[in-house]
């Protein structure tokens, strides 16, 4: 971003025993309105996997760890709903494995890739419309990356969590329209 709307200031500091993997294709990392690296910034738990590049697999070895519960966050068919009861369920840490990219891209990806298919998918609860004001979503409960993991981290790391995180994405979202001249800087 431009200095004028820098949203360094913003980024938490987040020390999580969660794991984040973002798989993300490897056209997204292009985009200026990516939001799976600010994630990263905000969480030293976070890596950011590559998909797609040509003559290199992805990279699936912090996805096997039998310390830790894996899960993709997707929802697939099959996929149960991310709450209390299933995190009780199991003790352990959990990996949460989230697909990046277009809607397109992100389900090819979970179906595609057999360390992502072999994991159990979970779906977050239905509760608000995204409040990602630079993509629009195929539908409705459609959400940005940044947006899909704070609302699943409220549910494993609890909610000021999520809402340090959704005060990123709402500090991004204002300064990338403020560079766009359709809001006023921060």
């Amino acid at each position: 971003m431009h200095t004028a709307h820098c949203i360094c200031e913003h980024i938490p500091t987040l020390q999580l025993g969660t794991r984040i993997v973002v798989v993300q294709h490897h056209r997204e990392a292009h985009k200026t309105t990516e939001t799976a690296h600010l994630v990263a910034a905000a969480c030293s738990s976070c890596h950011v996997l590559k998909r797609g590049v040509k003559h290199r697999p992805l990279a699936t070895d912090l996805l096997t760890d039998p310390q830790r519960r894996a899960i993709v966050l997707f929802p697939t068919d099959d996929a149960v709903l991310l709450d209390e009861a299933f995190v009780s369920a199991d003790p352990r840490p959990t990996t949460l494995v989230v697909p990046d990219g277009t809607w397109r891209q992100a389900k090819r990806a979970v179906r595609r890739e057999s360390a992502l298919a072999a994991l159990p998918a979970v779906r977050l609860p239905a509760v608000r419309p995204s409040r990602y004001a630079l993509r629009a979503g195929p539908r409705p409960e459609c959400l940005a990356t940044i947006e899909a993991i704070a609302r699943a981290l409220g549910v494993l790391e609890g909610a000021d969590v999520q809402r340090q995180l959704e005060g990123l994405l709402d500090a991004m979202v204002a300064g990338t329209l403020a560079m766009r001249g359709q809001l006023r800087r921060l």
